[in-house]
């Protein structure tokens, strides 16, 4: 009988969100959901005003910053790694 319960490699990766330290305006929360789903952060940042401004602007702005504080930074790493 094999045991088959690890059916996961070890040796992948789960991608995480981060602010982004590279691609910010204010705190990278546009940033790093754009490297998330690696796309152009113009258009998330565009996609978030549209959200912004269809729910009455208060509801963007307060997930923006409740995103700031939520989402974790991304530890610096050494050089080559």
């Amino acid at each position: 009988m094999t045991n088959q319960s690890n059916t996961h490699s070890t040796d992948t990766q789960v991608k995480k969100l981060y602010l982004s330290s590279s691609d910010k305006k204010v705190y990278g929360v546009c940033g790093g959901i754009a490297e998330f789903f690696d796309i152009d952060s113009s258009l998330v940042r565009l996609g978030w005003i549209i959200f912004t401004v269809l729910t009455g602007v208060l509801p963007g702005i307060v997930g923006y910053f409740v995103a700031a504080v939520v989402v974790p930074r991304k530890l610096k790493t050494k050089r080559g790694e």
